[in-house]
């Protein structure tokens, strides 16, 4: 039988403290997150406010509104960076489904917008808000000048809350009969619920909403651009083959449809091109608007150029200065003055001391964020001087996280804290930091190349390819084998897949 046991172990454990934590999470945070944090941290701690230091000149103390200022730091290039001398300053393609259920608004913002540099502070970029109403409540402001008596308004209801952000009804007509009579206690027919919905595709606005799927959705836009014009051939024979052939049409089968409906090489590829203007998400369009509307990306560096140096700054436009409260400070200093006081009021102290030592760590972590992102950004600056210099991608060198943690010194977790979610402002766009990382591979003569300029090469080899026989991954392989890199025809397919390219039988154009 097996007693309890007692022993003594010893263990060395390392845990972080409440204030590297916060600290880390500082580091993680962009701008506009780190100005909601400050905010945050002065509503509730009162010994920290706005301010220059009490300790600065009277000049700095009568001008407590002025910008954050950040001393300056001058990097000097290494041997290896070409001498630069880097300074820091303060703070339309044819159909395919594939093409239609690529998420762009999922990729906003583009990492090259094109964005001017700004001299001045007040002209730095900005970050702004907007209200905005939803897809929905913009669908259910549209019923009121819809004809519906009480049922068929309730029907009506369902259907626009049932629609998805791209503006699809994903639900069929027996499901959406069955949840009004269970949760609504409405009975309906069949006939009755599948009339509403064919009057509110008919009536809603963008054209296309209400769809089941991609093929009604196409069905429905084409049947609101023949009620203005029914003779319109072009519209009638696309109208044809998205109802009959639209699995041939997806796959871009046109010469066996052309068969069947006698259909010409100039008119099918007229017909390419009026459903390729169709939308196939109809609510994103509005998505997207309200999405840009709502938020816009502020970098949190700026980089330009003075006299031929590279000038990177941290952009701290509404990053305000702060200061230990001088009336916290002085109630501390009284109370340690008196001995009795001190005794009377130990929880007062306690209190006041806790709050003054929490102001001048928040202060110093904010401080320490500074630095190590201004480290980070000059080490990646370095790293990739050629980029930051032409803006051609196909300079960029082959980069990872421990190239940057090496040079700065810093663990690799803190160098991929620092690049989530941080971007810069560049003249040639603003790049989220992530952009600067890729991996590497050798070429024929044993150079180095990062992948961003392979798949360069593989992207104009196919914008310059022959449309009506484009090139296969296997000849894309063959081609980039004979400029010197080696790369079998598995990597090619999965570099044209991150690019977003389809397959050579879906580019392929009549």
């Amino acid at each position: 039988m097996s007693g309890i046991n007692q022993k003594l172990e010893q263990r060395l454990l390392q845990k972080l403290s409440p204030q590297q934590i916060q600290l880390i999470k500082l580091l993680e945070v962009p701008i506009i997150e780190l100005e909601q944090r400050i905010k945050k941290e002065i509503e509730e701690n009162p010994a920290l406010e706005e301010g220059k230091d009490y300790e600065d000149d009277s000049q700095q103390r009568d001008n407590d509104d002025s910008d954050y200022e950040e001393p300056e730091h001058e990097f000097d290039s290494d041997a290896d960076d070409d001498k630069e001398e880097i300074v820091e300053v303060s703070l339309e393609d044819e159909f395919s489904p594939d093409d239609y259920y690529n998420d762009d608004e999922d990729e906003i913002p583009n990492y090259k917008l094109k964005d001017n540099n700004y001299a001045e502070e007040s002209e730095r970029p900005q970050n702004y808000y907007s209200a905005g109403s939803s897809f929905q409540e913009y669908m259910f402001s549209q019923l009121s000048t819809l004809d519906f008596n009480e049922k068929t308004e309730e029907i009506a209801k369902y259907f626009i809350g049932s629609l998805d952000d791209s503006g699809y009804l994903r639900r069929d007509t027996n499901s959406v009969t069955n949840d009004l009579l269970l949760f609504y206690n409405l009975s309906v027919t069949y006939e009755e619920v599948e009339k509403v919905l064919e009057y509110l595709q008919d009536q809603l606005e963008p054209p296309g909403v209400a769809a089941r799927n991609l093929q009604e959705s196409l069905l429905l836009q084409i049947k609101r651009k023949l009620a203005e014009d029914e003779d319109d051939e072009i519209l009638n024979l696309a109208y044809t083959i998205i109802a009959d052939y639209f699995d041939e049409f997806s796959k871009k089968h046109y010469e066996k449809i052309m068969n069947k409906l006698d259909i010409e090489n100039e008119d099918m590829r007229e017909i390419i091109s009026e459903v390729i203007k169709l939308n196939p998400k109809p609510g994103n369009s509005f998505a997207i608007q309200n999405k840009l509307n709502i938020y816009q990306i502020v970098p949190d560096f700026v980089l330009y150029t003075y006299d031929d140096d590279l000038i990177v700054s941290l952009n701290s436009m509404n990053i305000p200065p702060l200061r230990i409260s001088k009336t916290y400070d002085n109630m501390l200093k009284t109370f340690q003055g008196d001995k009795e006081a001190t005794k009377r009021n130990k929880e007062t102290i306690t209190f006041v001391k806790h709050k003054i030592d929490s102001a001048k760590w928040f202060i110093e972590a904010i401080k320490q964020r500074q630095n190590t992102l201004l480290g980070t950004m000059d080490a990646i600056l370095k790293y990739q001087i050629e980029f930051f210099r032409s803006g051609d991608e196909s300079k960029l060198r082959p980069m990872i996280l421990k190239d940057i943690a090496e040079r700065t010194g810093l663990d690799i977790s803190t160098i991929s804290r620092v690049a989530n979610s941080k971007y810069i402002q560049t003249p040639f766009g603003i790049f989220p930091l992530k952009y600067f990382f890729s991996e590497g591979m050798e070429n024929s003569e044993g150079e180095e190349v990062s992948t961003r300029k392979i798949k360069k090469i593989l992207r104009e080899a196919i914008e310059q390819e022959n449309k009506s026989k484009p090139l296969t991954d296997e000849k894309l392989a063959k081609l980039l084998q004979d400029k010197g890199y080696l790369i079998a025809r598995r990597t090619v397919a999965k570099y044209r897949e991150q690019m977003g390219i389809l397959v050579a039988r879906l580019r392929k154009k009549i």
